[in-house]
């Protein structure tokens, strides 16, 4: 693999709570454990990283203890920053609480990662072969959104670019947002937010319009449904939908941002999309049995899994085009 992914989104410091439930409003709950750990898009910097990409960090770091700490877990994952620091804010923080049924909620700090600009973002050259990954917690900040937007179309038009709206899709102006779909190669979402961008549906129909409407240039989308996998319907009209892996989860945080690192890693290699789909399937039902956001597995774990594992019910069923 001779590419890299230039991931340009924002990466922070999580706070992780496990609790048994989310306290109603007005009391406390006591959490059974406490972790702080590297979150944000470090999760799906890892993914790519563990199954054999080279990950090179093309966001801002802070200047304080938190950017320290995220620093040092890049350097243990072999992840180079591009970029020097900010030399007045922090890198952000996030609380998570983590519930027993394996749900997460959060509450999040904008820190140096949430202001971007061109004259920031000089260092980060994208060369043939290279993958540019962002995310729209980005495009959510006022400060970065229209520094990150220009530099993404301004890519080389060979580049491909992976994008993956988040939860916070509803903070990114819609004509930003649809400058960034006009540029995106692949686009990654859940339902949710496939339905926010093309309008409510079934998950084909929406994958439909997702490439008709709003990303012209797009290989294919992918959107993903927890544990029952994921649908890719391709530029070409042939889509599947290819199922998920039976597993006990014990903490769905950063599962989606695996599937996006593992999806696109497989992919710089040449593994066809369907294909990379149920690698990345695999990625993530592994990652929910672990604790913790960057749990992503490796490259031979992944492997191993798929050897022993049966084929999902109902494997995937491939569309044609035109279907």
């Amino acid at each position: 693999m001779s590419g890299r992914l230039v991931h340009v989104g924002s990466a922070v410091v999580d706070y992780v709570y496990r609790i048994d439930a989310l306290p109603a409003p007005g009391m406390e709950k006591t959490a059974s454990s406490f972790a702080q750990v590297a979150g944000g898009g470090f999760n799906m910097m890892v993914a790519a990283s563990r199954t054999g990409m080279r990950v090179v960090f093309g966001g801002q770091l802070g200047s304080g203890p938190n950017g320290d700490f995220l620093r040092a877990a890049f350097i243990a994952e072999g992840i180079e920053t591009l970029t020097p620091p900010s030399p007045v804010m922090d890198s952000g923080n996030c609380v998570a609480m983590i519930s027993s049924d394996a749900e997460r909620t959060f509450v999040s700090w904008p820190g140096a990662e949430s202001v971007l600009s061109l004259d920031m973002m000089a260092p980060v050259a994208v060369a043939p072969g290279d993958w540019v990954f962002t995310s729209g917690y980005t495009l959510s900040y006022p400060k970065s959104r229209d520094a990150l937007t220009d530099w993404i179309e301004a890519l080389p038009a060979g580049i491909p670019f992976v994008f993956d709206p988040t939860p916070v899709i509803t903070d990114i102006p819609r004509p930003i947002l649809s400058r960034v779909l006009a540029r995106t190669t692949w686009l990654s979402c859940n339902t949710t937010e496939a339905a926010e961008i093309a309008g409510p549906g079934d998950v084909e129909g929406l994958a439909v319009r997702l490439l008709g409407d709003h990303c012209p240039k797009a290989a294919g989308v992918v959107i993903r449904s927890g544990a029952k996998g994921c649908h890719i319907r391709l530029a070409d009209g042939t889509a599947q939908t290819v199922a998920g892996f039976k597993v006990t989860a014990i903490d769905t945080n950063g599962a989606g941002d695996t599937h996006i690192g593992a999806f696109v890693s497989a992919l710089a290699r040449g593994i066809p999309p369907f294909e990379a789909a149920r690698y990345a399937n695999a990625a993530a039902a592994i990652s929910v049995t672990r604790h913790g956001g960057s749990s992503a597995p490796t490259d031979h774990q992944i492997q191993t899994f798929l050897s022993h594992a049966a084929d999902p019910a109902g494997a995937g069923r491939t569309q044609k085009a035109n279907a």
